[in-house]
């Protein structure tokens, strides 16, 4: 007898598809319609909200700060958690465990106290500035707060352990008999990562830097805390505009360029990506 198990994944997808699904619609009707002021809105259908944002360059800024900021964090997540997932992936002792539960429990510990904790390491008298001055590295301190070096620095330290476990598992579906096999042959260290790991683990490492990007793109406490009212992403102005200014259409048109710019980029992403794909197995 043939079990559908498939089937029990339904009802799942059907309830959270129509929660998301329907918080979405609403920010997209209220996008096209007028703020009338104290929270109320009109009844016109217009396009007023999405003319001003594509015409104000505040919010062009602040799109742009919000997508270079979420590349470069999953990007830098990617350059320092590879390594890491790649040497706990190749151990073959019980530190391998170990090293894996404490990254496991560290992305337990909620967002806010991780930027607090940035904060006191990277304050003008935290063990960061210290080591630099004592070191004669730098000659003033370095400052995370109310800048976006400081938002990125947050937006990784919030993705590094989740990009570490995904790396991890990209690694471990690639066999060491080819990179010894690659080896005996003559390669060399970094031509065994070039030609070996790197083209295997690409599709993996694609939707980690994807999911990474995504969850920065949304990321609302790492801007807002080390921002310092100086950095402006489309999270933090949506905040702003609904609580602070109460122009939900606004917030809601805001929102809704969010939602479609990171559509547009995961889209346009992986179709390079299969030309990239395409264009290495040809050159091989």
């Amino acid at each position: 007898m043939y079990v559908r198990w498939w089937l029990l994944l339904i009802p799942p997808f059907v309830i959270s598809f129509t929660l998301v699904a329907a918080s979405q619609f609403v920010f997209l009707e209220s996008s096209f319609f007028k703020d009338l002021g104290l929270g109320r809105i009109g009844d016109e259908f217009v396009l007023d909200n999405y003319v001003q944002f594509v015409t104000d360059s505040f919010f062009l800024r602040a799109l742009w700060v919000t997508i270079k900021t979420s590349g470069l964090a999953a990007l830098f997540t990617l350059i320092l958690g590879f390594p890491v997932a790649y040497m706990i992936a190749r151990m073959r002792s019980q530190w391998a465990m170990i090293l894996l539960a404490g990254i496991v429990i560290s992305t337990f510990i909620t967002i806010v106290i991780k930027v607090y904790g940035l904060i006191v390491i990277f304050s003008a008298n935290g063990m960061f500035n210290q080591a630099l001055l004592g070191s004669g590295l730098a000659s003033r301190p370095f400052s995370i707060f109310g800048n976006t070096s400081g938002v990125v620095i947050g937006l990784m330290h919030f993705t590094l352990g989740f990009g570490v476990l995904l790396l991890y598992s990209i690694v471990q579906t690639i066999p060491k008999s080819l990179e010894d096999a690659a080896q005996i042959h003559g390669a060399k260290r970094w031509r065994v990562y070039y030609r070996v790991i790197f083209p295997l683990a690409l599709p993996g490492i694609t939707a980690m830097l994807l999911m990474v990007f995504n969850m920065c793109m949304g990321a609302f406490t790492s801007a807002a805390l080390l921002g310092g009212g100086r950095v402006f992403t489309l999270p933090v102005l949506i905040q702003r505009t609904v609580m602070m200014d109460i122009k939900y259409s606004l917030g809601a048109t805001i929102a809704a360029v969010l939602l479609v710019s990171v559509i547009a980029i995961n889209i346009l992403s992986i179709f390079l990506v299969r030309r990239m794909r395409a264009a290495h197995l040809v050159m091989v």
